[in-house]
């Protein structure tokens, strides 16, 4: 009896591993289609990074990241040179970021091979801050860089990454946190939505959001240990709205609900647990319910709950629709053109605990058709591309650690 079950298992591990080399060589081979394809599909390319398992393998990523950043990998710039750290203002602060940044390059990597690489990415950095003077270093954003690096090398990851600071990281390089503030204000209307029971315990304990300051302007790059699990959200932040990190950020929230429930209602312990990013989360069912959550309740929904404050409307969200465009048609020099500034009202708050109940209720469609809803509602723009118009008034300042 014993060794019929045990063969039985046997035959149904190997059905399922058969399972799902089939569905990797079906997403592979769309993947090549869409790159073939005249002109490049990039609406499937979307879908592709944000369906389940992302792109796959660094491989692809090299294929498919310039397309989704509409970079010409034809017309790369030259590596940049050493003369670039003579006259860099921000070089000290850089070499300091980079030489504690060891724990970002893969385990067992040959300390000269590491050491060569730390040097790339420290030329990267300055050159993209010496082409784009509008844009200001920040303490983190080195994180960003070394898994551009790590995944296309230097060349390849100088011209993406410029192109990221042009657009997505656009709010984290001003020469102030105003509109870094603003976009974490986005975190807690997200949460009371969806459960106003965590999100009132928070208030209470007055925890703010700042725990979630490295999350986003690092994309969660310093604070996931496994590099596989760092490559597989910029697959989906790529692929998405500027704002999709903080969804995912609230789905991280939302997801340890007892936790903050059972945690002492002080600011401190609150604080504490948040900031402690568990390293075995559930990535796959988080990056959908973020998708989820952002075709529910998107960003122009929302602004007039993080907003108490008119401001400009230069940010990375105000910008993208422009971009999106620009990335469909494969056209790099018609990113930030003049556009037309519409300006959208947002919605009046809804509150109730019917609204509330019907969200939580409210039955789920099957997995794939919401991630294809979501890649369209992310490539077409729809009502999800707000624009990003005023920011809160900075919380007090807290004495905490960001980056330990």
């Amino acid at each position: 009896m014993w060794c019929e079950v045990v063969s039985l298992l046997r035959s149904l591990g190997s059905a399922l591993v058969s399972y799902f080399d089939a569905k990797k060589k079906r997403k592979v081979a769309e993947i090549y289609q869409a790159l073939n394809s005249d002109p490049i599909d990039v609406a499937v390319l979307r879908r592709m990074a944000i369906s389940e398992g992302g792109l796959l393998t660094d491989e692809i990523r090299c294929k498919v990241w310039p397309k989704l950043l509409s970079v010409n990998t034809d017309d790369l710039p030259p590596l940049p040179g050493k003369e670039l750290r003579e006259d860099s203002k921000d070089y000290q602060q850089v070499l300091l970021d980079v030489r504690r940044s060891l724990r970002r390059f893969p385990p067992g990597m040959p300390d000269d091979q590491r050491e060569v690489l730390q040097e790339e990415l420290i030329d990267i950095i300055l050159h993209v801050l010496k082409r784009n003077p509008q844009l200001h270093y920040y303490q983190g954003y080195h994180d960003i860089v070394v898994t551009f690096l790590l995944v296309v090398g230097d060349r390849l990851a100088t011209a993406l990454v410029e192109k990221l600071s042009t657009h997505h990281l656009r709010d984290f390089m001003d020469p102030t946190m105003d509109n870094t503030k603003h976009i974490l204000n986005y975190l807690m209307p997200i949460i009371d939505r969806v459960n106003p029971e965590v999100h009132d315990f928070m208030q209470s304990a007055e925890v703010g959001t700042i725990f979630a300051l490295s999350w986003l302007i690092t994309w969660f790059g310093h604070v996931l240990s496994d590099f596989r699990h760092v490559v597989r959200l910029y697959d989906f932040f790529l692929a998405c709205h500027p704002l999709m990190p903080i969804y995912f950020a609230a789905v991280i929230v939302l997801h340890r609900e007892q936790e903050v429930l059972d945690c002492e209602c002080d600011m401190a312990s609150v604080h504490h647990l948040l900031s402690q990013i568990p390293q075995d989360l559930p990535y796959e069912s988080l990056i959908s319910k973020a998708g989820d959550l952002f075709v529910q309740f998107p960003p122009s929904e929302l602004t007039k709950e993080a907003a108490q404050a008119a401001q400009a409307e230069r940010t990375a969200a105000s910008t993208f629709k422009d971009f999106e465009l620009a990335s469909v048609q494969q056209r790099p020099d018609t990113v930030l053109r003049q556009r037309f500034r519409e300006r959208l009202r947002g919605e009046e708050r809804l509150r109730g605990e019917e609204r509330t109940k019907s969200i939580l209720t409210k039955p789920r469609t099957n997995r794939f058709v919401k991630l294809a809803v979501m890649g369209l509602t992310v490539a077409l723009g729809a009502a999800a591309l707000a624009v990003v118009k005023s920011a809160l008034e900075w919380a007090p300042k807290f004495e905490l650690q960001i980056f330990p």
